[in-house]
């Protein structure tokens, strides 16, 4: 089975709305202009690449990164790799054609069909309302978290609010960096 990581920037509130200045939220672009940049602190984000052999995105996430992502060289590994969306309303013509090939999913089950396939590891960036399902589902199998020293207020959460069993984690890695930010990686206990 393919292990689903969930990767946010997440303010200490649990907001991870717009961190890189995306249109429509008051606090936009937090993670660059409330704290300090140190490289050492984003370590995770090359790693995430180099690890993960697939992105699984929302359909709005897709919409905000395939025309930004595709010509980053920060984001150079992801271009090649098979990229799947869930939506309900996305059609093929509605695809970036460089950017890799992209597969619409229409269901949690058939994200978890995907799941039950070869290969490695399974990224989801972004995609707030796709994660909180996704958790809510019992799909997700390991967080990386980037803790922003900061409190937000209003704005999308990564985590549900659904009245549901407690769901146990377990730290596998955490580092506290200069500024403020924590990096924390919890493996989800079954």
């Amino acid at each position: 089975m393919r292990t689903l990581i969930s990767t946010a920037f997440m303010s200490l509130d649990g907001v991870v709305e717009a961190p890189g200045g995306e249109p429509g939220y008051r606090n936009a672009g937090w993670t660059f202009k409330d704290v300090e940049f140190l490289p050492e602190a984003y370590d995770i984000k090359g790693r995430e690449q180099e690890e993960a052999t697939a992105m699984l995105l929302g359909r709005i996430s897709y919409q905000a990164f395939s025309p930004v992502w595709p010509g980053m060289e920060d984001f150079a590994d992801y271009k090649g790799m098979p990229k799947y969306v869930v939506s309900t309303t996305l059609g093929e013509d509605d695809l970036v054609t460089n950017w890799g090939e992209t597969t619409i999913l229409r269901s949690l089950g058939e994200v978890a069909a995907l799941k039950e396939t070869e290969g490695g590891p399974i990224i989801v960036h972004g995609s707030a309302s796709l994660n909180r399902a996704l958790s809510d589902a019992g799909l997700i199998d390991r967080y990386h978290l980037l803790v922003f020293p900061l409190l937000l207020g209003a704005g999308k959460r990564l985590f549900s609010t659904t009245d549901k069993d407690a769901q146990r984690l377990k730290l596998v890695e955490h580092a506290v960096y200069a500024n403020g930010l924590q990096l924390n990686v919890f493996d989800v206990v079954r």
